[in-house]
């Protein structure tokens, strides 16, 4: 398959052609974040954040840029707006001697902000049990037992790739089952 008529594919939804994408370009994107961030985790996650926004905005992309370029692009915009929740979490203070402290907010949940979440967590899992189970074994592997991406691909047997599609799929999935409420 030629990246034009994957592209073409993609904009159709064909989800072959989404994982020729993903593999095509993965590296390119990890690679690149991975200077950036210096993190495993961050370039990991940063590049998945790509991907998902990539194909969700898919019909915007133009020919007239090379695929790589505008993945890349996207990679950058998400990282740049990931310093800036960094950078406004932090308030800077000036001490009586001149030297800058920085005070971190705190942000520990108040004992209603726990009781909330465990509310929001009930009908989460809910919502959850209404995917089909594949997802929701995905969704169970990643966020309530906290296996990495290549601790999934061994358990459920599948390439890494094809974990990091499946849990993207199922993340959107859940989206739009909470949005209907």
């Amino acid at each position: 398959m030629e990246i034009e008529e994957a592209i073409t594919r993609a904009k159709k939804n064909d989800q072959k052609a989404f994982n020729y994408l993903l593999d095509l370009f993965w590296d390119n994107v990890y690679g690149f974040q991975l200077k950036r961030t210096r993190n495993e985790n961050d370039a990991e996650d940063i590049t998945i954040q790509t991907f998902s926004k990539a194909f969700d905005k898919i019909e915007t992309y133009d020919e007239q840029y090379t695929f790589k370029t505008w993945l890349i692009t996207i990679s950058k915009n998400i990282h740049i707006d990931l310093l800036r929740k960094e950078k406004n979490s932090i308030i800077q203070v000036i001490s009586k001697d001149d030297r800058d402290v920085f005070q971190v907010l705190d942000e520990s949940p108040s004992p209603e902000d726990k009781l909330i979440t465990e509310q929001h967590l009930a009908k989460l899992l809910r919502d959850i049990k209404k995917l089909k189970p594949h997802y929701q074994e995905v969704i169970n592997l990643r966020y309530f037992q906290e296996l990495s991406y290549k601790e999934i691909s061994k358990e459920l047997k599948e390439p890494i790739n094809n974990v990091k599609v499946k849990l993207l799929r199922a993340k959107k999935l859940l989206a739009e089952i909470i949005r209907e409420k």
